[in-house]
C-alpha cells in the first residue's frame, strides 16, 4: 500500500513539475518575441532617426557604449542620430541571441550598417553589440549598448 501511495504521489509530482516547466517555457518565449520586438524596433527608429521612439525605447539610465570607447547618455544617443552626427543609411542584425532572466533580457547580435556621418561622408561597419533591456511595467527599455569590432 506504501509503496502504491508513493508512486502515485511521485507521478503527481513530476506531472505538476512538468506543466510548470512548460508554462515558465511558454513565458520565456513570450518575452523573448517582446525583446526581439523591441531590438527591431530600435534598430528600425535609428535608421529613420525617430526620436519619439527612440525617447520611449531607451531608459533614463541608458548607457550607450561605441567600439571607439566612446559612451553616450540618452540624450547625447538620441541628439546625435537627430542631428545627422551619427546617421544610418541601412542596418542589418544578423547571428542574434536572446536571454531573459526576469525582468532583464541580454541580446547579442552582429550589426552590419552604411552610414554616413555628418563630416565623414559614407561607411561600412560591422560590429559585434551587446544590448540589456530592462522592463518598465510594460515597456522594455535599452539600459546599455556596447559595441566592439569584429573582423
Amino acid at each position: 500500500m506504501k509503496k502504491s501511495f508513493l508512486l502515485k504521489a511521485l507521478l503527481c509530482f513530476a506531472v505538476t513539475f512538468m506543466l510548470h516547466m512548460e508554462k515558465s517555457s511558454a513565458q520565456n518565449l513570450k518575452l523573448i518575441a517582446e525583446v526581439t520586438q523591441a531590438t527591431e524596433q530600435l534598430r528600425k527608429a535609428m535608421v529613420d532617426a525617430d526620436t519619439v521612439t527612440l525617447e520611449k525605447l531607451t531608459s533614463g539610465e541608458l548607457s550607450y557604449g561605441h567600439s571607439s570607447g566612446k559612451l553616450q547618455t540618452k540624450k547625447e544617443f538620441i541628439s546625435d542620430l537627430a542631428t545627422g552626427a551619427s546617421h544610418f543609411v541601412s542596418i542589418n542584425l544578423t547571428d542574434q541571441d536572446v536571454k531573459v532572466v526576469g525582468n532583464t533580457a541580454v541580446v547579442r547580435h552582429i550589426l552590419t550598417a552604411a552610414t554616413n556621418d555628418k563630416g565623414k561622408g559614407p561607411g561600412i561597419t560591422k560590429l559585434g553589440i551587446l544590448l540589456v533591456w530592462v522592463k518598465n511595467k510594460t515597456q522594455w527599455q535599452l539600459l546599455a549598448r556596447q559595441a566592439v569590432k569584429v573582423p
